[in-house]
């Protein structure tokens, strides 16, 4: 994996593509907005473009999105920040594989004309010539079903309407099998101090076959900030999925919690914040390549730039592993 500099951030190459990234990139859940499944409530589109803006003003230099978010909501979000930012434009990633129905639930689907729609919808709604990174979202059981969908990816990539193309949430056996159809440039799992199921297998498997690693909710979706609280749990909106989510819950609420205040305390030493210490902890595996850093409003910014110039002393990193192993 070769490094670089671009202003005051380090940058990485992704996988066996020509893109080099940011430490963190700008994630795009969150402000797709209400009306589906995995919403985050209703937000503010014009605060979501100027969070977007204040990422790229900080030097972040890509977007993570998703048809799915807000049912195709955020990615028309991304093109109109990106249609209004004066600045180089950003990478821009986003995902396939999950279909939604009239009442906003939402399956997974990987067959080869479902797959080839999704990217011209994607393409249409972010108003680009190609996708610089085209991901399937989940993956389905069954090699079958997994083979025609990335055949399906890696026919787009000939056909230049995606540049690289990748997976999240494949597991081991399943990234073996789309290796043997196309090579893969990156893999998006779920990476954090509450969530650290990929350490064993998955992450020692991309660092050998050198297959980038982008880390998501890399602050267990808010719960690692520092600004969640029992109160603001309990009021969340009722569209917003984490409020009934295990995470953001008993018997573990209590536990990240606590870990949430081991984190402050660490945190208050570099004169930052626990979401940075979060995010920082995540980065220092050299599996990682990057991570997401979602953001709804551009004084939520702060973070994402504050963990990608933290270093974490190997005693605070081994205090940590030892806390979140106490929590797991």
């Amino acid at each position: 994996m070769k490094t670089s500099m671009t202003g005051n951030l380090k940058i990485k190459q992704l996988g066996n593509s020509d893109m080099y990234i940011t430490p963190v990139g700008f994630g795009s859940w969150a402000i797709g907005g209400t009306g589906w499944q995995f919403a985050w409530g209703d937000q503010n589109d014009d605060q979501s473009i100027a969070a977007i803006h204040r990422a790229l003003e900080l030097g972040v230099n890509w977007i993570d999105t998703a048809a799915v978010y807000g049912l195709g909501h955020s990615e028309e979000i991304v093109a109109r920040a990106m249609a209004s930012w004066p600045g180089p434009r950003p990478y821009v990633f986003t995902k396939c594989g999950l279909r939604w129905d009239s009442k906003g639930q939402v399956a997974r689907v990987l067959t080869r004309a479902s797959i080839r729609k999704e990217c011209e919808d994607s393409l249409r709604r972010l108003r680009v010539d190609a996708i610089d990174l085209y991901q399937i979202h989940w993956p389905i059981e069954g090699p079958g079903k997994i083979d025609e969908g990335w055949s399906a990816m890696a026919e787009l990539q000939r056909e230049g309407k995606v540049r690289w193309i990748g997976v999240s949430n494949f597991n081991v056996v399943q990234m073996r099998r789309a290796q043997a159809i196309a090579p893969i440039t990156s893999l998006q799992p779920r990476y954090s101090l509450i969530h650290r199921e990929v350490e064993s297998e998955i992450l020692p498997f991309c660092n050998w076959q050198e297959i980038g690693v982008i880390a998501y909710s890399p602050m267990g979706s808010g719960l690692l900030t520092g600004a969640m609280t029992r109160e603001r749990i309990a009021n969340l909106p009722e569209d917003d999925w984490r409020k009934n989510d295990p995470d953001f819950n008993e018997p573990k609420l209590s536990e990240h919690l606590g870990l949430v205040e081991r984190l402050r305390r660490i945190a208050q030493r570099h004169h930052t914040t626990p979401g940075a210490v979060a995010i920082a902890w995540t980065l220092q595996n050299r599996a990682v390549t990057a991570a997401i850093v979602g953001a709804r409003k551009p004084g939520q910014v702060g973070d994402m730039l504050a963990a990608a110039a933290l270093r974490l002393a190997e005693s605070e990193i081994q205090d940590i592993d030892l806390d979140s192993q106490l929590t797991a």
